[in-house]
């Protein structure tokens, strides 16, 4: 897997204060992408061991609420592998901090893929310029949802948090 960034001290990617990886890879190809240097799934870097330790390292601080995995698309087919194996090692070594992921597929596309067990929120959908609305929390467009995942899971329905 490639990434662009390692973001500490987040407040704009969901709850707290995270840490978001951004990876590389994207075959949405969203109008109005705020983010579109990340599409290329072989620009960035590759997401070695040092990466890795650089992420847990800001996990360790007792400060910083969980991780969100952004891009790009963290669940863009060269990605799924990783971001599952990820998501799994940092639930087992950081049980209490949250981690989020945003995808342009929607929640009823993904919701079987290996990642989302060890997930707690999934943002989903597209970006529809069309349906921008900057006051809407944590999302960019009306269309898109952020699915409880956990609750989810467990009622065998789409949970949706406001």
């Amino acid at each position: 897997m490639q990434y662009h960034n390692i973001t500490k001290d987040d407040m704009l990617n969901g709850e707290g204060l995270r840490v978001v990886l951004w990876v590389a890879g994207c075959s949405h190809a969203c109008p109005g992408c705020h983010n579109p240097v990340t599409w290329d799934p072989q620009g960035g870097l590759e997401f070695d061991d040092a990466a890795r330790q650089e992420l847990f390292a800001q996990l360790d601080h007792s400060y910083i609420n969980g991780i969100t995995y952004s891009g790009g698309d963290p669940l863009y087919a060269g990605n799924r592998g990783a971001i599952a194996g990820l998501a799994k090692e940092i639930r087992a070594k950081y049980p209490d901090k949250t981690q989020w992921l945003y995808t342009g597929y929607q929640w009823e596309e993904i919701k079987g893929e290996r990642a989302v067990p060890f997930l707690d929120v999934v943002v989903d959908g597209r970006y529809i310029e069309a349906q921008k609305d900057s006051l809407l929390p944590w999302r960019g467009s009306r269309n898109q949802k952020v699915v409880d995942v956990q609750k989810s899971l467990k009622a065998g329905e789409t949970i949706c948090r406001e």
